[in-house]
């Protein structure tokens, strides 16, 4: 396999991994989602209520997909520092967020479509699409970047056994060539 190809299918297969994480993150914020918009954060007791929904699933979403692309899509390329990560993560993922959130918002407050159709489609089809795209690209190109992951670095040169020629303590300066 070349190595352009075996790079393409290493992509896929992140990416696949990727989709299938989102997939359980999605069934944790639509379930979620719709239970407490027809319950405590219905439209009818709290006007709000719709985002403040969305914002308790999507959250719950977030430590599902943290756990799943942590230890499984991006297992190869974890930092050694996990707070830093997760913040970055979690960061990501919040603005990730507010893509949806303000998808959301835009649809039900001002478009006027107020149904849980017309919420579900605004927050968990076109928001959570256009957030997972904003997501895959910083995960991977930033949280998880194979080039931030801690390596273990060889010596540059091979250990030296014999003995070691000394040197004299002198100091070469530069000099001007004479005209």
């Amino acid at each position: 396999m070349t190595p352009r190809r075996h790079r393409l299918f290493a992509f896929a297969a992140q990416l696949a991994k990727f989709g299938m994480v989102g997939l359980v993150g999605f069934a944790v914020d639509v379930t979620v989602f719709n239970l407490l918009r027809s319950t405590i954060f219905s439209p009818e007791n709290l006007d709000s209520g719709p985002i403040w929904a969305k914002v308790v699933s999507t959250v719950l979403a977030i430590l599902a997909n943290w756990v799943g692309n942590r230890y499984w899509t991006f297992s190869k390329n974890r930092q050694s520092q996990t707070l830093r990560e997760g913040l970055e993560f979690f960061f990501v993922s919040f603005i990730g967020m507010g893509i949806g959130l303000a998808c959301l918002w835009v649809s039900h407050y001002v478009l006027g479509y107020t149904s849980v159709v017309a919420d579900n489609i605004s927050s968990n089809v076109v928001g959570l699409l256009l957030g997972a795209v904003f997501r895959f690209v910083l995960y991977r190109y930033w949280v998880f970047a194979p080039d931030r992951r801690t390596r273990v670095i060889a010596p540059a040169t091979a250990p030296v056994s014999g003995p070691v020629p000394a040197t004299t303590g002198s100091l070469r300066l530069a000099t001007r060539p004479e005209s």
